[in-house]
């Protein structure tokens, strides 16, 4: 008999009202930017702060029985795993991370990155969504089960997914007995597509990040005198990018950055479609009259989910418009993230990449190009019947929905790495992204009562995986 949903409810709604929303109110005030964007991060401490925050959360709210491990390797961030016993042959491994994006640019009036507000059951600050609230509902869900009735859960919580968890592979060869051989992962880091039910994430893309830099001067010339002699720089990277993109639909043009997409994936995206339908666009801060790329829903997320799309994401060369002068740059360079379909090899397609826009440069203008993040994208085993029947069950008791499968844009290498390991795992991959929450950019919000009833459903599916592993017995 699965466990009662008012009560498991009611459990948690009490606990994030009275232990969660304190904690993170906290952990939103820390600046706890990701190795990447804070090289200087041991010395800063921050996300120590965030790792002592966790630590004493932990030891007034964690049972006696649970046992914690701080760990830390030379150089890296530190991790978190807490072990939560069960009485059922069946390992869970809840996954999250608190690490943050940077602060970005255009927070509104009276909100900030590091300043918690809570307004209209939404908590904005950088990181609550993203994802740190993962932690706390991981332990939320767990606490609501009785042990007899719980399998063997392991919590991990890192520090350096945002990115790209460079760290996480050495923990996990460096303690790999304590996470034993998990039947089910659950990652608490993903997407939903409405704040009505519950989603699970099918498919997650790769990505190529690199710097493209033209450089045609030693030393910047006068406008006047040196166009039309010596070529642009901008005009020289454009036509390079013109090989990688076709600048008037947005299609990537090598082969290798591309796959066939999966028929089950067509049809989820086909659902999903018709849940989200007008609304994909909206979810957007979009400028008024702007048009997506298409007028089909299912081609809209499939371009997400399961298409390669090239995004310029900073820029160097260009100066601010009020201290441009009438010359002629002597460079121009552009941060590149090129997502690639869930089954492309990261490596084959930085190669291609490194083909493509070095070779024969026009002009003979001089080009470099720098990686800095290559890696494969995920795509989910198929579900096993009593995970999708769980996944069903949960959302229809807590949100009175079905429950939606869709695959993501966006990457966590943590997956491809669990998925190699544990090839016989199951998976359950969401979170509270929905909708304007904005993760990595200005106004980050968790909406609060979606993420409660999320933490009911992970309690439920718990549950569940503890029923079905005992039915083996």
């Amino acid at each position: 008999m699965a466990i009662d949903p008012h009560t498991l409810y009611r459990s948690i709604d009490e606990f994030w009202d009275r232990a969660i929303l304190p904690a993170l109110t906290e952990y939103i005030g820390i600046p706890c930017k990701s190795l990447h964007y804070d090289p200087d991060w041991a010395a800063h401490g921050h996300i120590d702060r965030a790792r002592r925050l966790a630590l004493d959360w932990l030891a007034e709210h964690a049972p006696p029985d649970w046992t914690l491990h701080d760990l830390s390797l030379p150089g890296r961030t530190p991790l978190l795993l807490i072990e939560v016993p069960g009485a059922l042959e069946a390992t869970a491994l809840l996954y999250g991370h608190l690490d943050k994006q940077p602060e970005m640019e255009g927070w509104r009036a009276g909100l900030g990155p590091w300043t918690p507000v809570l307004c209209d059951d939404k908590l904005y600050g950088r990181g609550g969504a993203d994802d740190g609230y993962a932690l706390f509902a991981a332990v939320a869900a767990l606490k609501a089960l009785a042990r007899e009735r719980r399998p063997r859960c392991v919590i991990l919580i890192e520090f350096s997914e945002e990115s790209g968890s460079p760290d996480l592979p050495a923990y996990l060869d460096a303690y790999a007995p304590l996470l034993g051989r998990p039947d089910l992962v659950i990652a608490l880091d993903s997407g939903a597509g409405d704040y009505r039910r519950l989603w699970s994430t099918t498919s997650l893309r790769g990505v190529v990040g690199c710097v493209l830099e033209v450089k045609v001067l030693e030393e910047t010339a006068h406008s006047g005198i040196a166009s039309g002699i010596v070529p642009s720089s901008l005009r020289i990277l454009r036509q390079l990018l013109d090989r990688l993109e076709d600048p008037q639909t947005g299609a990537l043009r090598l082969p290798e950055l591309k796959a066939e997409i999966p028929s089950q994936r067509r049809q989820q995206a086909a659902e999903a479609a018709r849940i989200l339908a007008g609304a994909l666009l909206s979810s957007f801060h979009t400028v008024p009259g702007l048009r997506p790329v298409s007028d089909d829903p299912v081609e809209l997320l499939l371009n997400n989910t399961w298409r390669p799309t090239l995004s310029v994401t900073g820029q160097d060369g260009l100066p601010p418009i009020r201290s441009a002068g009438n010359v002629l740059r002597s460079h121009t360079a552009f941060k590149l993230s090129i997502r690639l379909p869930p089954t492309v090899d990261g490596a084959v397609a930085e190669e291609a990449v490194r083909r493509c826009l070095t070779a024969d440069p026009p002009y003979g203008a001089q080009v470099r190009l720098t990686f800095d993040q290559s890696s494969s994208g995920w795509n989910a085993p198929p579900l096993a019947p009593w995970l999708e029947r769980a996944t069903r069950e949960a959302s229809l008791a807590f949100y009175g929905e079905e429950a939606a499968y869709v695959g993501l844009g966006g990457s966590i290498p943590f997956l491809g790495m669990l998925g190699a390991r544990f090839p016989e795992a199951q998976f359950l991959v969401t979170g509270v992204l929905g909708p304007l929450s904005n993760a990595h950019g200005p106004n980050e919000f968790l909406h609060i009562p979606y993420a409660k009833r999320l933490t009911a459903c992970i309690g439920y599916v718990l549950d569940q995986l503890g029923s079905a592993a005992a039915g083996r017995n």
